[in-house]
């Protein structure tokens, strides 16, 4: 066996992101300086967590940290998914942190972790524009978690797909025709997902008439383990595009558990937390795009995959997460994209070639 050549990288930023382009191009990569100078250095629990996830579903992965976290040495694995494969992602971060990464390798990635309706109403639809089959493609809320204590639990299903992607031409986001929403609380009274659906309607309605938002009340078992509310929105258009928009209130989660409840600053009002989430789809919506900001990286990240065919999508100003993934794409991948800003519409079309990768994991019927 040859010695194994590593990518050396340093810091910490775009960590799980970087991790996600080192398994999908088999490239083995050493990380230093992670959070070298920080109060609390090295990995962050969630991030380990991550990690001991890509030893879940990978073959052969080998993953060494040093004493202080502030080292990581990673050699990918092969992807070999799995069924009924269990993780228990902790409550540093949200699932959405852990399911954004697996829906990649599965069919065979923001620095906001989405929310897992805003991850069933707008990510999942973004993946069938590439040609994951629509059967088999699910995601399932057994139960609401918010932090600091978390305890929401999810299943996941993502179809095999055959071969590899397809590549796409996605520039036409269309007009606005509907809104739909889900609100939810978790262990308060359920007046507070009415106050913030009153406000939201209240920005959103001179705008356009045909708005929905649903409410999701849950108790007892199903409420996790703190309290909490949120609300997640989700403009359709004529071309069938969605743009989203979430957020949650809960107690924010502390550097360790010696936070004391004393300390504990209140939850913001509800009729605000309505206001302001309405503000930003609308936001979104005048940005422009066939995504909105938090998809692009994966926009980007599923158009370096498809085969070695052309893919154009339009989006609207780029996010910084957006720019780290289109280098992170080169660099691992060896993808470039051709970006043509439009001055007119504020807008970015961008095209690149696909790298051809091929899920060689997927079961020799």
């Amino acid at each position: 066996m040859g010695k194994v050549s590593y990518m050396k990288l340093k810091g910490s930023q775009n960590l799980r992101l970087r991790l996600l382009l080192a398994t999908l191009s088999s490239k083995s990569i050493i990380i230093e300086d992670i959070r070298a100078d920080a109060t609390w250095p090295g990995l962050r629990p969630h991030e380990v967590s991550f990690l001991r996830l890509l030893e879940k579903v990978c073959d052969d992965c080998v993953v060494e940290i040093n004493e202080t976290g502030t080292k990581l040495k990673y050699k990918p694995g092969i992807v070999m998914g799995g069924r009924h494969l269990a993780h228990d992602c902790g409550v540093s971060r949200s699932i959405g942190y852990f399911l954004e990464p697996l829906i990649v390798l599965g069919i065979t990635n923001d620095s906001k972790d989405p929310s897992i309706d805003t991850f069933r109403s707008t990510t999942l639809p973004i993946l069938k524009q590439f040609g994951v089959p629509a059967e088999g493609l699910e995601l399932k809320i057994e139960s609401r978690g918010v932090a600091p204590k978390g305890g929401g639990e999810v299943v996941l299903s993502v179809p095999m797909v055959p071969n590899s992607l397809k590549a796409t031409k996605w520039v036409d986001e269309g007009l606005v025709k509907r809104i739909r929403g889900v609100s939810f609380s978790t262990r308060v009274s359920v007046q507070f997902e009415n106050t913030m659906i009153h406000a939201a309607r209240g920005i959103l309605n001179p705008w356009l008439s045909d708005v929905h938002i649903f409410t999701d009340h849950k108790a007892g078992a199903q409420a996790g383990m703190s309290p909490g509310y949120g609300i997640s929105l989700v403009a359709e258009t004529t071309s069938g595009c969605v743009i989203s928009v979430d957020t949650a209130v809960s107690y924010a989660r502390g550097e360790d558990d010696t936070d004391l409840d004393d300390d504990r600053k209140d939850l913001i009002p509800a009729e605000k937390v309505g206001e302001q989430i309405a503000s930003a789809l609308l936001g979104e919506i005048k940005q422009g795009g066939v995504v909105d900001s938090t998809h692009q990286g994966l926009l980007f990240l599923l158009c370096a995959l498809c085969p070695k065919d052309v893919s154009e999508v339009r989006v609207g100003k780029l996010s910084p997460y957006g720019i780290a993934a289109l280098r992170h794409i080169r660099d691992f991948l060896g993808v470039k994209f051709v970006m043509k800003p439009d001055a007119s519409t504020g807008t970015v079309n961008l095209m690149c070639l696909g790298s051809g990768f091929q899920n060689l994991s997927r079961k020799v019927s």
